[in-house]
């Protein structure tokens, strides 16, 4: 028997993954790019728990009394809020970083299932459109793609001043996605790199963002819902200056949201949990008298119903899915595993989306590739998966006692650490003990 060299101790500090980036970058020369979230584990949903009904509490029973869904977004000044069926939207994703193929599916998914989808940087697809019942527009520093038509015909604007995955930066897209179409629809050269502004050109502060909004309603004559989506980091201070500049609907996107390309030290090193985002966002929403008045909608690593009720017991309005989306298209699919053998990658760890060479056909501009992703499949896909959040939701809301899912709310949940208890606001299990919570 071969005994361990006491010798071989793995520094916690330098451990193989440093040691391997450390090598790499003096190979290279160049910072590490790639897609998806954070991997690093933070505090999230799974930290926490609900409290169903026994004795205390009553149940409703699951085939004969109602778990409402529904939710309205931006009513706060539009003349034309969006209803939906279900409060998970679809986040913003490009054209560009993503298929037309897998753009239409998103739409086609939405659709069936009763929400909206978000456009990303790059513009409005007629694919797009044409198959979105609810299509957001987003609004973002680079302005790619901005056309005040396709404004009037979306059914609300998002401003995005960042992301979860990147707050503080913009988005990178690569010259090998940058195809002809794609080049056209942004103004910009084609095959050559693009990186996208990490503010916007019009304003400086809050007090320029009103009037940048009061341009966009003029634009849409006040019919669109106006969005302001925020990476999560200030989260309290930044939702009570977004609701001040005149914002109908709040998005936060914490850090484990998703990005189609980004610089690793980035994703890893910058903004805050989802998780710890949350209360903060609720909390300048209440101190400000408009909690539920101005909606607040919650991204970053939702993955299942259960993440989607704890998001709401803990104040949102709705939820948006972006890297989750993907996944149920294809994205990862084990049915395309020799390809991304080929590629150095495996189901499951795919992340290259910067590349442009995605088998599932879903992150890349390369017309071959984009037909392994059918649409018509992709669509009835992801609207079978936001059938099965919203019925998780439902089923934990039910035990719960409550007749819709905007009743759920933080006195139904525990936490399982003192970290998410922390964050979360709520006790820990077994106790009535909130770290950091004012006796």
């Amino acid at each position: 028997m071969t005994r361990p060299n006491p010798a071989l101790r793995e520094s916690a500090t330098f451990d193989r993954r440093a040691i391997a980036e450390i090598q790499r970058a003096a190979d290279t020369g160049i910072y590490d790019i790639r897609g998806w979230g954070a991997k690093r584990p933070l505090p999230h949903f799974d930290d926490l728990l609900f409290l169903g009904a026994s004795m205390s509490r009553y149940p409703l029973e699951g085939y004969r009394e109602r778990c409402d869904t529904d939710v309205v977004l931006g009513d706060r000044h539009a003349k034309h809020p969006l209803h939906l069926d279900i409060p998970i939207t679809i986040a913003g994703m490009s054209f560009g970083a993503l298929s037309g193929q897998a753009k239409e599916a998103l739409g086609r998914g939405a659709s069936l299932a009763g929400t909206s989808t978000t456009t990303g940087d790059g513009g409005m697809t007629t694919e797009e459109r044409g198959q979105s019942k609810h299509l957001v527009y987003q609004y973002l520093p680079s302005r790619y793609g901005m056309n005040p038509d396709d404004l009037r015909k979306a059914d609300a604007i998002e401003i995005v001043l960042g992301q979860g995955a990147k707050p503080g930066g913009g988005g990178m897209l690569l010259g090998q996605k940058i195809s002809a179409r794609v080049a056209g629809m942004r103004t910009l050269p084609e095959g050559i790199d693009q990186r996208s502004a990490c503010r916007h050109p019009d304003w400086t502060g809050p007090d320029d963002l009103a009037i940048k909004i009061l341009e966009l309603r003029e634009i849409t004559q006040w019919e669109k819902p106006i969005y302001i989506k925020i990476g999560a980091t200030r989260t309290y201070y930044d939702v009570k200056l977004a609701v001040k500049a005149g914002a109908d609907v709040v998005v936060v996107d914490g850090m484990q949201g998703g990005t189609a390309a980004t610089q690793d030290v980035f994703i890893e090193n910058v903004g805050i949990p989802t998780l710890a985002a949350i209360p903060q966002a609720v909390q300048a929403l209440q101190e400000l008298g408009v909690h539920r008045k101005v909606q607040l909608i919650i991204s970053g690593g939702i993955r299942t119903g259960a993440d989607v009720a704890k998001a709401m017991a803990l104040g949102a309005d709705a939820v948006a899915i972006g890297t989750a989306a993907l996944i149920a298209l294809g994205d990862n699919s084990p049915r395309f595993a020799a390809q991304y053998e080929a590629l150095g990658s495996a189901p499951g760890f795919y992340d290259d989306f910067q590349d442009g060479r995605d088998p599932a056909g879903i992150s890349t501009q390369d017309p071959e590739l984009a037909k392994n992703l059918d649409p018509v499949e992709g669509g009835r896909r992801l609207a079978n998966y936001l059938r099965v959040l919203t019925m998780e939701a439902q089923t934990l809301a039910r035990a719960c006692g409550k007749s819709h899912l905007h009743n759920l709310e933080p006195e139904d949940l525990v936490a399982l650490t003192v970290e998410a208890a922390a964050m979360a606001r709520v006790p820990l299990a077994g106790t009535t003990w909130i770290p950091g919570a004012l006796a």
